[in-house]
């Protein structure tokens, strides 16, 4: 017997919110989160507007007491995933509990800072600043500030990612193989992105 699949909780931050009730009222508003690029240098920052979540890494990192040498994406992720937690109202120790998360460019920020010093000198740059690069480690990090254990997952399909994760995460708890599972994605702006779909 298949099992219902019900949305219990919702987190989000994006250009236009840093809350579902903020995103909403963006959307109900009809603001635009759509401007000019201002976290890192692009040869397309006065060209190309994008969509860019304009707390800093740093101040990311301290709205979450989370470490700041954490990619992007992973601060991203956890900032969403634990609103959607709460929203939701279950405490996932007492459940079988999944996380599918989605991402392409995975700790791309981080790899793009490395390579700048990097090519200018080949015995500098941190390598610590790559070693999050792939999308796998942003789940793995996720999941560990989570405390999630159960299932683990990473979907990496380029635009379709979020929805594959969502998509997959039902089929585990219509199948009873997980009773909860956290679904959603996190791709932080890069110069890789900007400048492939330039």
């Amino acid at each position: 017997m298949k099992a219902d699949v019900h949305v219990a909780g919702l987190g989000v931050i994006s250009p236009i919110g840093a809350t579902m009730e903020d995103t909403m009222m963006s959307f109900q508003n009809s603001n635009s989160g759509i401007g000019k690029l201002s976290l890192f240098d692009s040869v397309y920052r006065e060209s190309l507007p994008v969509g860019e979540v304009k707390l800093s890494n740093e101040k990311l990192a301290a709205s979450l007491s989370a470490n700041d040498t954490f990619t992007r994406t992973a601060l991203l992720g956890i900032y969403a995933a634990r609103q959607a937690v709460e929203s939701a109202g279950i405490d996932l120790q007492r459940w079988r509990t999944g996380l599918i998360s989605a991402s392409t460019v995975g700790g791309m920020d981080k790899t793009e800072s490395f390579f700048i010093d990097f090519l200018k000198d080949n015995s500098s740059g941190h390598l610590r600043g790559v070693s999050n690069h792939e999308c796998g480690s942003t789940t793995e990090i996720i999941a560990d500030d989570l405390g999630v254990r159960d299932f683990i997952s990473t979907i990496s399909t380029a635009c379709s990612s979020s929805v594959n994760a969502i998509a997959f995460g039902a089929r585990l708890i219509r199948s009873n193989i997980m009773d909860v599972v956290i679904a959603g994605g996190t791709d932080a702006l890069s110069r890789f992105t900007l400048n492939g779909f330039n």
